[in-house]
């Protein structure tokens, strides 16, 4: 397997699905994202096929696969730099990329708003588990990720989801740091992709709190 924790174009980690969809997506992922929140992503990926799979979900049938992995290696793609002069949250800044990229692949209209909504709404607790089940995935996913599985998910999943090898193929590289500087310091840049009631702007009112604070945020 290729080394995922370098951002490298040229070189696809072997759990990527080989579709176009999923290809485009990836290569856009590993040139744009810090290879920490990069290797977030597609654990975050491996975790949402993981939970859909046990749930008998449709986002597990091939036809949707490369539909679940855009909104996962996308929904942290906001917090790419190249997105600083987009006014909006991050979370809405990778969710408008994804869907751009699904259009030039002449995916259908409804499935574009499916990825868009998931996205967008990752960071947003109760809404994401419950506006659409992929939104839920991608939502509770990242919450695996984090060590913070949803009290509705059976207890076992995280040896199901096999966390200990996926973080051997995809180190973490203290993403949660690296994840809440890139949200905040994009927010230092532009407050007003930190609304006062989001996570960003919960992360940018810790910072200013406490300027001098070099550890990961104390609102992640």
């Amino acid at each position: 397997m290729s080394n995922p924790s370098k951002a490298d174009t040229e070189t696809t980690p072997d759990c990527v699905p080989t579709d176009s969809v999923s290809m485009r997506s990836y290569h856009a992922a590993s040139a744009g994202l810090h290879p920490a929140i990069l290797n977030h992503s597609l654990r975050v990926y491996l975790y949402a096929k993981a939970l859909a799979e046990r749930e008998a979900s449709t986002w597990a049938l091939p036809d949707n696969l490369p539909l679940l992995f855009a909104a996962c290696i996308y929904h942290d793609m906001g917090t790419c730099c190249t997105t600083d002069n987009d006014p909006q949250r991050f979370e809405v800044t990778g969710a408008d990329a994804a869907a751009q990229m699904l259009r030039s692949q002449n995916v259908a209209e409804a499935d574009v708003h499916e990825v868009w909504v998931a996205i967008a709404l990752h960071t947003s607790p109760h809404i994401a588990e419950r506006i659409s089940s992929l939104a839920r995935l991608v939502r509770v996913a990242v919450l695996l990720d984090f060590g913070r599985p949803p009290a509705a998910i059976p207890a076992d999943i995280t040896t199901e989801v096999n966390v200990q090898a996926t973080e051997q193929m995809f180190p973490r590289m203290a993403i949660e740091r690296i994840l809440g500087d890139a949200v905040v310091g994009q927010a230092l840049r532009r407050p007003e992709k930190a609304p006062m009631v989001s996570w960003p702007g919960v992360m940018l009112k810790a910072k200013l709190q406490d300027p001098e604070w070099e550890g990961v945020n104390k609102a992640f």
